[in-house]
């Protein structure tokens, strides 16, 4: 059953990401979930071939700690496909080396932190639509971004990854809108699938 595999799909991400594991690790995980998992995004014709993910090497200067200041807002971010339209509250704004980011609370039952990014390595390298930091809706809690206090998080960049769009035309994303979009280059995460 579909809604089943979809479910253990996202009990496997939130396990990969809550994991205590170093970031090789992490990848090496990952890669094996989107070679063999029913429900990963590189099509079945595509995965007898698949070698694995392509990433920027490991960089520390992609950890960054940012305040996170009050700041009022919504978007409404259509995805194209089946979601529709989903619409976010800001939960704040970011002030990170690279640039302020909101960061979105997705407004629907049960909410979730969403963090898109899109930077100058988009479309040089990383998926031209922008990469995700965070999408707690699908169990990516902890790595990419920790919460430190109330006003304070953990951003680390290697844990970019590209949204299921970018794998197969099957699936539609909501992107990075255009204020989370920075200049910085973000040599830091997912690289282009192809």
């Amino acid at each position: 059953m579909e809604a089943l595999e979809l479910t253990d799909y996202r009990e496997t991400v939130a396990r990969m990401y809550l994991a205590d594991t170093g970031l090789e690790q992490f990848r090496a995980e990952r890669d094996k979930l989107f070679a063999t998992h029913p429900q990963s995004a590189i099509a079945l014709d595509d995965r007898a071939t698949f070698e694995g993910l392509r990433y920027f090497a490991p960089n520390d200067d992609a950890i960054v700690e940012a305040e996170l200041r009050p700041a009022p807002g919504e978007i409404d971010i259509d995805t194209g496909g089946a979601d529709g339209v989903v619409h976010y509250t800001r939960a704040g704004i970011l002030e990170t080396p690279v640039g302020e980011l909101s960061l979105w609370w997705i407004a629907a039952y049960g909410g979730g932190l969403f963090l898109p990014v899109r930077d100058a390595t988009c479309g040089r390298g990383a998926y031209g639509g922008g990469r995700y930091l965070t999408d707690t809706v699908k169990g990516t809690h902890g790595r990419g971004l920790q919460t430190l206090s109330p006003t304070r998080v953990r951003l680390d960049f290697n844990y970019l990854y590209n949204p299921s769009c970018a794998y197969n035309d099957a699936y539609q994303c909501p992107l990075a809108p255009p204020e989370n979009t920075v200049s910085a280059a973000i040599e830091a995460g997912e690289l282009t699938y192809h």
